[in-house]
């Protein structure tokens, strides 16, 4: 038998949205903007699997003037303690700079005791007499709300004050601030409002669209389950295809590994024919949850990073055209709507 070969690149599926950006999301960064004078620190969370796709630059643009503090959330899902996993933070914090750099996994105490001593330190130099006021920003489903609740259960030993959720879009609204430290003789008191997530307006490639929505900023409603598993199925056979090995032998082929997997776990409709779809949606959630390797999708290299750099300066038509994409995508939808009918 030949030995498997993985595919070494994917398929570019031009077909795919390419934007997300909601009312509610337009919304919220206006909100923001007008909170921008009542706050001392922005902390922005990014998804550690995603480090550059999950960046914002709308954040940069709308927010400037205050310092930031960029938190790699759910790190616990991409690291496994290699050389190469801190050689990439090493070179995320490089090119963050003067800017701060925090990596976290919730379930961390000693990693959200780092963010909590940030924001302690921060606030101690700002020398406010009525307590440091934070703002916590992201894309959608990066974590915000989680490490909302992971910085008051440390920092004041108390419970869950914002709701979290699988899908994006549980935050719909900028919300009231929450104390994460308590005030004492070295300074007052921090708190933090926690706002919802803001998609890009534009999505500049395919790929990146596939990265957002397998990580979870986008519903699984947008991109067909089915071509979302094949794009993990991509990555996975790429970082080690024994992972999904209870349930197929290596293979290029979706179909073949979800009927597989279909059968296993009696993912199956009537007459016993595989539902692919919702075994597709299985396995994504699988690795999701780190049930299915820890690794990073996007490569970072400091000729990307500089790419990245370059091509975000040019973010000020991103807006626009995300606003021209959704307006199509909505006359596209009245279109087939009409057709149906007929």
């Amino acid at each position: 038998m030949a030995a498997f070969v993985p595919r070494k690149v994917f398929p570019t599926l031009n077909s795919l949205p390419r934007s997300y950006f909601l009312g509610h999301h337009k919304a919220g960064l206006d909100k923001m903007k007008t909170m921008l004078s009542h706050t001392d620190l922005i902390i922005e969370c990014r998804d550690y699997r995603i480090p550059l796709t999950s960046r914002n630059p709308l954040f940069e643009e709308n927010l400037a003037g205050r310092e930031r503090l960029t938190v790699y959330t759910k790190q616990d899902l991409g690291r496994e303690g290699h050389y190469r996993d801190k050689t990439r933070e090493r070179l995320i914090r490089d090119s963050q700079r003067p800017s701060a750099v925090l990596f976290s996994d919730y379930k961390d105490r000693t990693s959200v005791r780092k963010v909590l001593e940030f924001a302690r330190a921060h606030a101690i130099a700002a020398e406010s007499l009525t307590g440091s006021r934070m703002m916590v920003v992201g894309m959608p489903n990066v974590g915000k709300s989680t490490l909302l609740n992971a910085l008051r259960g440390v920092g004041m030993h108390k419970g869950k004050v914002a709701h979290t959720g699988a899908q994006p879009g549980v935050t719909r609204k900028v919300g009231t601030t929450v104390k994460i430290i308590e005030g004492d003789e070295s300074g007052e008191a921090v708190y933090l409002m926690d706002t919802p997530g803001v998609f890009i307006p534009y999505v500049p490639n395919a790929e990146a669209m596939l990265k957002l929505a397998l990580c979870g900023s986008v519903k699984d409603t947008i991109i067909a389950p089915t071509t979302l598993a094949d794009y993990l199925l991509y990555h996975l056979n790429l970082y080690d295809p024994s992972v999904y090995g209870e349930y197929e032998s290596p293979t290029n082929d979706i179909v073949q590994l979800l009927d597989a997997l279909a059968r296993k776990t009696g993912r199956l409709q009537k007459g016993g024919t595989p539902d692919l779809e919702a075994s597709a949606l299985w396995l994504i959630q699988r690795w999701r949850n780190g049930h299915l390797g820890r690794f990073v999708l996007d490569e970072v290299t400091p000729a990307i990073l500089e790419a990245e750099r370059t091509a975000n300066e040019s973010i000020g038509l991103s807006l626009n055209q995300g606003r021209k994409m959704m307006k199509e995508l909505r006359k596209e939808k009245s279109r087939r709507k009409r057709l149906d009918t007929h």
